[in-house]
């Protein structure tokens, strides 16, 4: 069995005894469920998860040095390396969302766009965590990862995002949703196709999905797998919105925000009201132009800059948008009846103090001012809701205008079921196909060193004055045997969907040809991980 000596003994060594230390870790606690639009689909976990049975006795004995890293090498290989190379690292999808947690928590968790890369960087310097994406938005903070071991993988991200939020793991797993390989491929993809979304159909979503690929391109971690599975729930997106008809009527977050505040307005104050809009992003717009189309004719824009406003007034000509700066923004609230808030902003804009010296709403809205926060994390603090002159609602709150079409969800959801399942098959299938490139790989490269070891001796043979010509038709000859001798076996390798021919029959044949060729590709596929996460773990 052939050993790289670069990969010491002592490295293996470490590796075995972490292994060793965590192999009395308490299983994972069954997780928690969702019930997604047309279906009664479980979250699961795996059970018989591979534990590491390195025994301490075992690993303390390997001697940092080359002569021993054989044995290592065997031990792992025999123990704890099974989860390496009998099974293929699995995606796993850990967040929570609208469905499994409030808005309180999720704030808690939320990632800006920007700090995407860095959050990836560190979830794949964990030891078990191959690659990573991050979904994070008003509605969901989703996390999915490429793990070498489901239940550490688990473990060491669950741990993550406690470090990171300040709450405490036992909290997060009250809340959180978690699933594994085929139902995290579809928990996405419907993600994608918003039938995830409070507001089935919305479209915000499926540009959320891409940015995560936009952002990802070039991150180190944002891997074939996961890059795969993001690029493909695009496709998803686009394919059921288009072959269905569940973007037709549709709504978003911000026409939600605006339609639940028409309905906790006085209906004799929805042509007078008093319109204020915090923030002109992509959230600030859609919300000024779901007003508009309300009938309102006059509103107050702040926002950091005036640029984003001056584009929104050209767009929209007749309505009259008056900009003011964000150092204005608490006069402009105490001189509006109806204020939405939807900036990036990581603190709150208005807490208690800011509120309560604020003059009185007008009567027409009956002396009260209403907040609509559509922001994760939230822009009016949970303090302004003890306020009596005030009433606060945010994104969770606008399930009470999403139950209203809960039938309508439901059938256009089922419609979209059924391209969910077809591209998820695709995908698996896609997947499935990766399993046997490190043979594909190897056999390749052993008949190539068979082939120009053999046109050596042969053109040896033939003399030194060779036409060009010549040498080249052997050459062609050569490699013309090889590739018809390869085509048989290259194609008992793939298994790609388009044939009837099963994963375990591929792995099967592959299996069989590493041991007719000793291409050792599981050694090498083991070796190559275990190293790079140590090389890794060092920088």
């Amino acid at each position: 069995m052939a050993v790289s000596t670069t990969f010491s003994g002592a490295k293996l060594e470490a590796l075995l005894l972490k292994c060793s230390s965590s192999s009395s870790s308490p299983p994972p606690s069954r997780s928690s469920f969702t019930t997604f639009p047309g279906q009664n689909r479980r979250t699961l976990i795996q059970r018989g998860v591979i534990r590491c049975d390195a025994q301490p006795s075992d690993a303390s004995s390997v001697a940092p040095n080359n002569a021993t890293a054989l044995s290592a090498l065997e031990q792992l290989k025999t123990s704890a390396a099974d989860r390496y190379t009998k099974e293929r690292s699995s995606i796993i999808a850990i967040g929570l969302s609208v469905h499994t947690a409030p808005v309180e928590m999720r704030e808690k968790l939320a990632i800006p766009e920007a700090e995407w890369p860095r959050a990836i960087a560190e979830l794949c310097s964990l030891n078990h965590i191959e690659e990573a994406a991050v979904l994070s938005t008003c509605n969901r903070m989703e996390i999915y990862v490429l793990a070498l071991s489901q239940h550490r993988g688990v473990k060491e991200v669950m741990e993550w995002m406690s470090k990171t939020s300040s709450v405490p793991v036992s909290e997060l797993s009250q809340h959180r949703f978690l699933l594994y390989n085929n139902d995290a491929t579809q928990h996405l993809f419907e993600v994608s196709a918003g039938l995830d979304s409070l507001v089935l159909g919305e479209g915000q979503i499926l540009s959320q999905v891409k940015q995560v690929v936009k952002v990802g391109q070039g991150v180190n971690g944002f891997g074939r797998n996961i890059s795969g599975l993001f690029k493909h729930a695009i496709t998803v997106g686009k394919r059921v919105r288009t072959e269905t008809n569940i973007a037709s009527g549709a709504v978003s977050v911000s026409s939600a925000a605006v339609e639940l505040a028409y309905m906790k307005l006085p209906e004799a104050s929805h042509d007078n009201a008093r319109m204020l809009v915090i923030g002109a992003g992509k959230m600030g717009k859609l919300v000024i132009k779901h007003l508009v189309a309300k009938g309102c004719k006059k509103m107050v824009v702040v926002n950091r800059t005036e640029e984003r406003v001056a584009a929104i007034r050209e767009e929209l000509k007749d309505i009259e948008i008056i900009y003011k700066p964000l150092s204005e923004m608490l006069t402009c609230a105490g001189e509006a009846d109806l204020v939405f808030t939807s900036t990036a902003s990581e603190n709150p804009l208005f807490l208690k103090e800011h509120v309560m010296d604020l003059p009185p709403a007008s009567q027409e809205v009956g002396g009260r001012r209403f907040f609509i926060d559509i922001s994760v994390p939230r822009n009016v603090g949970s303090c302004v809701s003890d306020l009596e002159s005030v009433r606060v609602y945010n994104v969770d709150d606008l399930k009470e205008v999403v139950a209203a079409n809960k039938e309508d969800r439901l059938r256009k959801a089922m419609e979209a079921q059924a391209i969910i399942a077809e591209e998820s098959k695709q995908f698996e299938a896609w997947r499935d196909s990766l399993e046997t490139v490190p043979t594909i790989k190897k056999l390749r490269a052993y008949a190539e060193r068979i082939r120009l070891a053999e046109l050596e001796k042969c053109l040896g043979k033939m003399g030194d004055d060779i036409p060009k010509k010549t040498r080249r038709a052997v050459d062609d000859l050569s490699r013309g045997i090889v590739n018809k001798l390869l085509h048989g076996p290259m194609q008992h390798l793939r298994c790609d969907g388009n044939d009837s021919r099963t994963l375990s029959e591929t792995l099967e044949n592959m299996h069989a040809l590493n041991r007719m060729f000793n291409l050792e590709t599981e050694i090498s596929v083991l070796e190559e991980k275990i190293r790079a996460k140590v090389e890794q773990n060092q920088k």
